[in-house]
C-alpha cells in the first residue's frame, strides 16, 4: 500500500460525480434555502448530498461481520444463543450466508410487508404460578425448562408474519426418556418456564419494557443467569424492530445482553459476526441516517465553520481528515472557500480511511478523489488529494506530510473514540494519537463526538447510559419515519444497532464504541497541550435556525466552549475546536 501517492485536480474538463447521485426518495423538513446560502451550506440540493441516493431495498439484511481493525461493523449476534434475534428470519424467506464464519441468515422482506415474530401468551393467575413454583421445586426428573412451544420439523427457530411484533422464544427438542409421553413432557416444560419467567418478572410493573430491560442486565451482571433467562423471555415477548421507539431499542439490546452471556473474553467480537448488507444498500442506510437525525449534519457544520474561520486568511490549507469516509464533509467547505474574496486558497486535503466507509464506498479512496475533482471542476478551486488507506490508530507523523507554508486543519468526526485509551491498552493510543496531532502545530483541529460515557464504566452503568442514550436517538428517528418505514428499520439496523451491541456485549479490544463525554475529551486536549478555540458564532445561530425546521424537541446548547446538540433534555453529540 502506497501512502505516499497524491492526486491533483484543477480544472478538468466535464465531470460529473455520477456515482454519488443526490437523494431522490426521502422528504425531509422544508428548510429556506437562504439560511444554507448564507454560509454555502446548503446541505440538501448541492454536490453536498450526504452519501448516495436512498434505495428501495427489500432487504432487511443481518449487520456486518467485518473483522478489519478497530471497527464495529458487523456486531450483531449470529450465533445460535439468539433463536428469537431481531436479525433472523421465517423459514420461508431464509437465505443462509456463503461465508464461512457467518453465523445468521438475512431477513427477505416481501414488497410491502415487514416480517416479525408473533405475540407470546398471556400470564397465569399468581395461584396457579405458585403451584407451578411448588411443582418444580418437588420435579426430580432435573429438566431444564428452556421453551414455551413445540418445535417444528425439529428445527430450533420459528417466525411468521403477523401484524403484532413480539418475540416468542421457540426450542431445540427436549429429550425424551424412554417411555415418557412427549405431549405431557413437553406442556411441563412450558409451564414450569412461564412461571420461572412471571415470578422473575414481578417486580416490574406492568408495562414497563425499560425497567424490565434493566432487570434483564441487573441479572447478567449479578450473574443471576436463571434469572435472567427468565426475564429475557419477557421481554422478547415485548420488543420489535417496528413498535415504538422502546420496543425497537429493546430488541438489539436484548441481542446484545444474549450475546454477553453467551459469549467470553477477546472472542465475542468474532462471535458477532453477520452477513455484511451489500455496500450500495449500507451507503443508502448511511445517508437515511444524516437526512432523518439532524446530528451529525450540524457538527460537521460546526467543524467547518471553525475550520473556515482559522483559515479564513489562509492561501494554502491542509486539511487532516481522521474519518474522510465519502468526503462529504468537505463539499460544503470547499465551495464556501472558492467564493472567498480575493480568489480560492489552494486546499490539499488527506484522507485517512476507516472500516465502515471503505465497505460502504465499494471502493477505494480514489472514489473519495473524484468527488473532489468534479468540485474542484465545477467551483474553480485547486484540490489536491492525498488518500491514506490505513486505520486512525495506525497513522504516523510520517504519512501525514505536513509542509511549510500550509495552514494545518485535522478533523476528528466520531472517530476518535474507537482509538482505545489507557484502560485497554498500557500504551494509551488515543492519547498519543493527540499528542502527535500537536507536535505538527495545527492552525485548528476539530472533534465532534457522541455524548455518552461508555468507555471505562463497568458493565451496568454502561447498560442504563446506552439505554438513555439511544432511547433519545430512536425517540428522535420517530418523529421523521413512519414506523413501518422498511428504510427506517435497514437504517436502525446496520447504523445504529451494531453500535448499541458492541457497547453492551463486547469487552477489551473487541469493544471499540468507547465513548466518553465532552469533560474527558477537554481534559484530554488540555493535557496533550490544546486550548479551545471558539466556535463560529454565526455557524452556531444558523443552527440554532435549522433545527426548528426538524421537530422544537431537538435541543441546542453552548457549554463550556463546545455546541451540544440533544433530544429533548438528553445531550446526543458534542462539536469543540482546539488550537
Amino acid at each position: 500500500m502506497d501512502s505516499s501517492r497524491y492526486i491533483r485536480y484543477g480544472s478538468i474538463g466535464n465531470s460529473t460525480d455520477s456515482t454519488y447521485p443526490s437523494s431522490s426518495q426521502l422528504t425531509p423538513p422544508s428548510v429556506p434555502n437562504a439560511l444554507f446560502e448564507s454560509l454555502k451550506l446548503n446541505l440538501r440540493n448541492s454536490p453536498t448530498s450526504p452519501f448516495l441516493t436512498p434505495l428501495d431495498s427489500d432487504i432487511l439484511a443481518t449487520l456486518s461481520c467485518s473483522q478489519e481493525h478497530q471497527c464495529s461493523t458487523g456486531n450483531l449476534s449470529g450465533s445460535s444463543h439468539s433463536s428469537d434475534s431481531p436479525f433472523e428470519d421465517s423459514s420461508q424467506y431464509l437465505q443462509s450466508s456463503s461465508s464461512g464464519d457467518c453465523l445468521c441468515n438475512t431477513l427477505l422482506l416481501p414488497s410491502g410487508g415487514i416480517l416479525v415474530p408473533r405475540q407470546s401468551g398471556g400470564g397465569q393467575r399468581i395461584e396457579h404460578v405458585l403451584q407451578e413454583l411448588e411443582s418444580e421445586l418437588m420435579n426430580t426428573d432435573g429438566q431444564e425448562a428452556d421453551v414455551a412451544a413445540p418445535s417444528h420439523s425439529g428445527e430450533s427457530r420459528a417466525w411468521n408474519l403477523e401484524p403484532q411484533t413480539s418475540f416468542v422464544i421457540r426450542s431445540e427438542a427436549v429429550p425424551v426418556s424412554q417411555g415418557s409421553n412427549p405431549w405431557h413432557e413437553s406442556q411441563g416444560v412450558e409451564r414450569r418456564q412461564k412461571a420461572r419467567a412471571e415470578a422473575s418478572s414481578r417486580s416490574v410493573p406492568p408495562g414497563n419494557l425499560k425497567q424490565l430491560l434493566i432487570e434483564c442486565a441487573r441479572a447478567l451482571s449479578e450473574n443471576r443467569l436463571d434469572d435472567f433467562e427468565s426475564l429475557v423471555v419477557v421481554a422478547k415477548a415485548a420488543v420489535s424492530v417496528s413498535g415504538e421507539p422502546i420496543q425497537r431499542l429493546g430488541a438489539y439490546m436484548i441481542e446484545g445482553l444474549v450475546a454477553r452471556k453467551e459469549s467470553s473474553g477477546t472472542n465475542i467480537y468474532r462471535s458477532l459476526g453477520c452477513k455484511e448488507p451489500l455496500g450500495k444498500d449500507l451507503l443508502s442506510y448511511m445517508q437515511i441516517l444524516y437526512e432523518v437525525c439532524p446530528y451529525l449534519k450540524f457538527g460537521y457544520m460546526a467543524a467547518n465553520g471553525a475550520i473556515a474561520d482559522a483559515c479564513r486568511t489562509e492561501d494554502r490549507i491542509h486539511i487532516v481528515d481522521f474519518g474522510i469516509a465519502q468526503g462529504t464533509q468537505w463539499l460544503t467547505l470547499l465551495q464556501a472557500l472558492a467564493a472567498r474574496p480575493g480568489g480560492p486558497p489552494h486546499v490539499r486535503i488527506t484522507g485517512i480511511d476507516d472500516p465502515v466507509s471503505k465497505y460502504a464506498r465499494g471502493a477505494d479512496l480514489e472514489a473519495v478523489g473524484r468527488r473532489f475533482a468534479a468540485i474542484s471542476e465545477k467551483f474553480h478551486i485547486p484540490v489536491e488529494f492525498h488518500p491514506i488507506p490505513v486505520f486512525c490508530p495506525d497513522v504516523t507523523r510520517d504519512m501525514l506530510d505536513v509542509r511549510p507554508g500550509e495552514a494545518l486543519a485535522v478533523n476528528f468526526p466520531l472517530q476518535l473514540h474507537h482509538t482505545p485509551d489507557e484502560s485497554v491498552d498500557v500504551t494509551n493510543p488515543r492519547d498519543g494519537l493527540l499528542r502527535m496531532v500537536k507536535s505538527l502545530s495545527p492552525k485548528v483541529v476539530t472533534l465532534v463526538e457522541q455524548e455518552s460515557n461508555t468507555n471505562t464504566t463497568p458493565f451496568f452503568t454502561r447498560f442504563i447510559e446506552a439505554l438513555d442514550f439511544y432511547t433519545a436517538m430512536f425517540e428522535s428517528i420517530d418523529v421523521t419515519m413512519p414506523r413501518e418505514s422498511k428504510e427506517r428499520i435497514n437504517m436502525e439496523q446496520h447504523c445504529l444497532a451494531k453500535d448499541i451491541v458492541n457497547v453492551i456485549a463486547c469487552e477489551g479490544m473487541e469493544r471499540v464504541e468507547r465513548h466518553e463525554l465532552f469533560g474527558k475529551w477537554r481534559s484530554r486536549f488540555a493535557m496533550a497541550g490544546f486550548q479551545q478555540y471558539p466556535l463560529s458564532s454565526y455557524v452556531t445561530s444558523v443552527i440554532k435556525g435549522l433545527l426548528g425546521y426538524y421537530s422544537e424537541d431537538y435541543s441546542l446548547v453552548e457549554r463550556d466552549g463546545a455546541m451540544l446538540l440533544g433530544w429533548k433534555d438528553r445531550m446526543l453529540i458534542s462539536a469543540s475546536a482546539w488550537h
